[in-house]
């Protein structure tokens, strides 16, 4: 796909791995559309990038405002790429210290956010572009979706985010073969410990010894290499139904 000029949705874009995202696209060419509950972040991000970006504020759990955010993107340009960043994490054990069960209210959020938000978006960035003229090799669009290591490697009390990402990884492939048809491609990263704001609420101390735990390079991940790799996807055409790892090669342990 040539990035000069298309437009690009990403959902989670006023900070973190969305951010990073934003700031390399746009930096190629990409118009960028960013979609966030906060409003203020979008607004600065946009503000920071230039011409190459606007924002809408809205929630990825809320049909409407993700139908909102791709009209207009879809408004700037031919609407190619959709990159879904927004989400969250939790930590619940199954049962908790005194044997209560998991916070049943906790577990539907995380779902709600991560799972239902990444549908909505993919769902209805995947119906404009399915509308659009199609490109070499009859290509119409790639969407990147966001899972986590943690799909595979879950620690203690990740339950409900582990869940929510491994699902993620799970409409991959069924994704991927319900729009080959339609010539739109669907892939996931899987990122591991990347440098972003939940992360940052940490001292610094413990995220040096979070960095040291990584294979190599022994160091946090950056959000703008997450946008590398996205790039890298939506140029080569034969990036399909496949979900990739970008964790410097670690595995984590269970707590």
């Amino acid at each position: 796909m040539e990035l000069d000029g298309v437009s690009a949705l990403i959902t989670g874009g006023a900070s973190g791995l969305g951010a990073g995202t934003v700031r390399k696209l746009c930096g190629l060419g990409v118009r960028c559309t960013i979609f966030d509950r906060n409003e203020a972040g979008a607004k600065q991000l946009a503000d920071e990038v230039g011409t190459g970006a606007d924002y809408v504020a809205g929630d990825v759990t809320n049909p409407d405002d993700c139908q909102r955010a791709v009209d207009q993107a879809a408004g700037n340009a031919s609407l190619r790429i959709a990159v879904n960043c927004a989400g969250t994490g939790w930590v619940g054990r199954v049962i908790n210290r005194d044997n209560s069960p998991h916070d049943l209210g906790a577990f539907k959020f995380i779902m709600e956010l991560n799972i239902v938000g990444t549908f909505n978006v993919m769902t209805r960035a995947a119906s404009v572009m399915a509308g659009t003229e199609p490109g070499p090799d009859g290509e119409r669009g790639v969407i990147v979706n966001t899972a986590s290591v943690a799909a595979f490697d879950g620690q203690i009390g990740q339950l409900a985010y582990s869940a929510s990402k491994g699902a993620v990884v799970g409409m991959t492939l069924p994704a991927a073969r319900d729009l080959a048809s339609v010539g739109i491609r669907v892939m996931t990263i899987a990122p591991g410990l990347f440098d972003t704001p939940l992360l940052g609420m940490l001292p610094q101390e413990q995220r040096d010894a979070l960095g040291q735990s990584v294979l190599f390079p022994k160091r946090l991940g950056q959000p703008e290499q997450y946008g590398e790799l996205v790039a890298d996807i939506a140029r080569n055409s034969y990036l399909n139904g496949e979900v990739i790892r970008l964790d410097g090669g670690i595995r984590m342990p269970p707590k």
